[in-house]
């Protein structure tokens, strides 16, 4: 698991492809100092393993359901990218539940000034995801944990700091760049338990919810 709180910016030194996988070789300074092998690193929001590393980089393997759906296999070489290892149990928890499972990629539409920050408007290329997204709730966008400003039909915004736009690589991002997208994981299971059909004995053979739960129910009591 991951908070969305970038460590620092990585450089992408090498890309090996063969077809839809790919051997990444990035380089770091800060989070290897007590990296091992088999250890869990988010790249761009991506939860990658470490399968090698030595004093300046790590190497990571990228499978090709992860070549598919992110934007990895679209990044060149020297291109930033953000770095974040696996939260450890006595961590601070400082953004949000991040998985490092993107669940879509999207498109910068627009990019303002506004007085000490900038906001990115945002537009995923699945659509599905935005049902998963609140105003004022949150949303991974490469990795980053960020609040939810406005709610489109087709996009989203989110207000970037100084002090982000500065550590992470948002600072490098244009209108038109694509960018890894991890909706809040805590919607898609409440959608899961309202939504599921099938299950053993009775529930299943008359169709209902085995969870008992309904959107009626979470509005009765004050969840909805």
């Amino acid at each position: 698991m991951f908070t969305g709180i970038i460590e620092e910016i990585g450089t992408l030194r090498r890309m090996a492809k063969q077809g839809q996988a790919m051997v990444l070789t990035i380089g770091a300074k800060h989070i290897l100092d007590d990296v091992k092998l088999g250890d869990s690193i988010a790249v761009n929001g991506v939860c990658l393993t470490v399968i090698a590393y030595d004093e300046s980089s790590f190497t990571v393997d990228v499978m090709p359901e992860t070549f598919r759906r992110t934007n990895l296999s679209r990044l060149s070489t020297a291109a930033p990218v953000n770095l974040e290892r696996a939260m450890t149990a006595g961590g601070r928890f400082g953004g949000h539940i991040v998985q490092g499972h993107v669940d879509s990629t999207g498109i910068i539409r627009g990019r303002t000034p506004e007085e000490n920050a900038v906001v990115f408007r945002v537009e995923p290329r699945d659509p599905g995801i935005l049902k998963y997204i609140i105003p004022h709730g949150s949303i991974t966008i490469d990795g980053i944990s960020l609040t939810v400003v406005e709610l489109g039909d087709t996009s989203f915004t989110v207000s970037i700091i100084p002090h982000t736009l500065a550590e992470t690589v948002l600072q490098y991002k244009k209108q038109g760049d694509e960018v890894n997208l991890e909706a809040d994981v805590l919607g898609k299971y409440i959608e899961r338990l309202l939504t599921f059909r099938t299950g053993e004995g009775a529930a299943a053979a008359k169709g209902t919810n085995p969870s008992g739960l309904s959107a009626a129910f979470l509005t009765e009591h004050g969840f909805l």
